[in-house]
């Protein structure tokens, strides 16, 4: 242990997945620190099981503790869980710690209350949105309060963790629904189960998280499909490699992920799901009370007003835009023309929203961030819908300021070469770094550069002031 203790449990567990690694990949062992469990189907393979483990270690003299052991027991606890039949419930201990934990008094107080409730919220459907006026007290510059709506969270929690929640355990051989559900103040998902004694769907866990200020600003699609993403990253360990179905109360989810052309954000999601062997089933609102704890406010239409407010803000302080919606108020035009109060350009029998100066980049980045397209693909995405003149060069700049682009693209033609460590001599003065430093203020004598000698062995540095760095004035 060359950094002391602090790497001990690291290493202690490397070292029992070392000597148990080709029983761990058989299933007969389930080693943590230092609890063993091994999972049996009936009395006789327990008993097999167990001499095997036993066998492995006394070849590698581990000593075991037998008064602290528990042999062919259908009910275990085990990491704060106790397990039994298939099920999953708070260890009594630890519910019983939560249910006389003791009025909070400051924010450390309540650090500690959600440590602990928080290890069981796999158990409790919208923990995220029931602890919020608690979670709240832990933002930064944030004073600690504890009102009648805080107080309400606190037994809540203690309420619900009081009640013996149960879940089933996860069984990959079993038919695999996940459940989601959205809000502009939180999202929520259940991970479902078939039971093959009852052939009902029994949750395995639940998931929910609060929103974000940015993303309290999507659209309650861009909020269903969030739900989706964030529920397959905590689930990714359950379903990765299996076939399941998600279920949505959102229509629009299953028709918009077919397209070929879709929002950057939404996009960029969709090629996340696109590593589960899943199906999509759309299921209304008044069946999905299981996950609709949070409230589904529509949105949808508010914000498609606001975005057609804002090109209609923006057009109204272009002044050359007004200059021709004024001029059309009088003279008709053949290639432009006005309709719900916006500017649109007829191109090629097509009408395309002129968007203002203020737009432009905004636009051309979010059609190139599809992708990050060429110059042309780029162009193509822009010129189908909006208009806006000298496209093909701001294009260009966009994309010559583009950091994913400037990252991914390789240099093309001669590559650098290598780089190659000198030999340096154990004397001073055999070994020299030449370098320029410049261009710098140019001086009265016209100096511009510095031309830098160093000893490799010594360090020790000669400078000179030089016009240029040309190879003569460097022999000079």
């Amino acid at each position: 242990m060359p950094f002391g203790l602090s790497t001990c449990p690291s290493n202690f567990m490397r070292y029992i997945n070392a000597i148990f690694g080709h029983l761990i990949s058989k299933s007969i062992v389930l080693p943590y620190m230092d609890d063993i469990v091994i999972p049996a189907a009936n009395e006789s393979q327990a008993l097999e099981y167990l001499k095997i483990v036993l066998q492995v270690a006394c070849d590698y003299g581990l000593e075991i503790k037998f008064e602290k052991c528990q042999f062919l027991h259908n009910k275990i606890e085990f990491l704060g869980h106790i397990i039994e039949n298939g099920r999953l419930f708070p260890s009594p201990s630890k519910t019983k710690a939560v249910i006389n934990y003791p009025d909070l008094k400051n924010i450390k107080d309540v650090r500690r209350f959600l440590g602990l409730t928080g290890y069981f919220r796999k158990f409790l459907p919208s923990y995220s949105t029931i602890a919020k006026p608690l979670s709240d007290l832990l933002r930064k510059d944030s004073l600690f309060q504890f009102y009648a709506e805080q107080q309400t969270a606190f037994q809540k929690l203690k309420y619900l963790l009081s009640q013996q929640p149960v879940l089933s355990i996860f069984n990959q051989n079993s038919p695999t629904e996940i459940h989601t559900d959205a809000s502009i103040d939180g999202l929520g998902a259940v991970l479902l189960q078939n039971s093959i004694h009852d052939n009902q769907f029994h949750p395995v866990f639940y998931m929910s998280k609060k929103t974000s200020d940015h993303e309290r600003k999507y659209t309650s699609f861009e909020l269903e499909v969030l739900a989706v993403v964030e529920a397959l990253k905590k689930f990714r360990i359950y379903v990765l490699g299996t076939s399941f179905k998600i279920i949505t109360d959102c229509d629009a989810l299953v028709k918009t992920l077919s397209k070929k052309e879709l929002k950057p954000s939404i996009a960029r999601w969709a090629l996340y799901l696109h590593e589960f062997n899943y199906t999509i089933e759309h299921r209304t609102g008044s069946k999905m009370a299981h996950v609709d704890a949070l409230s589904r406010p529509p949105h949808c239409m508010l914000i498609q007003n606001s975005v057609h407010l804002q090109f209609l803000k923006a057009q109204q302080a272009d002044d050359q835009i007004t200059t021709i919606k004024t001029l059309l108020e009088t003279t008709p035009h053949d290639n432009y023309i006005v309709k719900n109060k916006l500017l649109y350009k007829t191109v090629n029998g097509t009408d395309l929203l002129v968007v203002p100066d203020e737009m432009q980049a905004n636009i051309i980045k979010t059609a190139h961030e599809r992708g990050h397209f060429e110059v042309l693909r780029t162009q193509d995405l822009v010129s189908k819908d909006f208009y806006i003149p000298r496209l093909k060069d701001k294009v260009e700049k966009c994309i010559q300021n583009c950091v994913t682009c400037i990252l991914t693209n390789r240099k093309r033609g001669k590559q650098d070469g290598t780089l190659n460590p000198i030999e340096k001599n154990d004397l001073p003065l055999h070994t020299f770094h030449l370098d320029h430093l410049g261009p710098l203020a140019t001086t009265s004598k016209k100096y511009k550069h510095v031309f830098a000698v160093i000893d490799a062995f010594s360090k020790f540095t000669w400078l000179y002031p030089t016009r240029s760095t040309d190879a003569s004035e460097v022999i000079n």
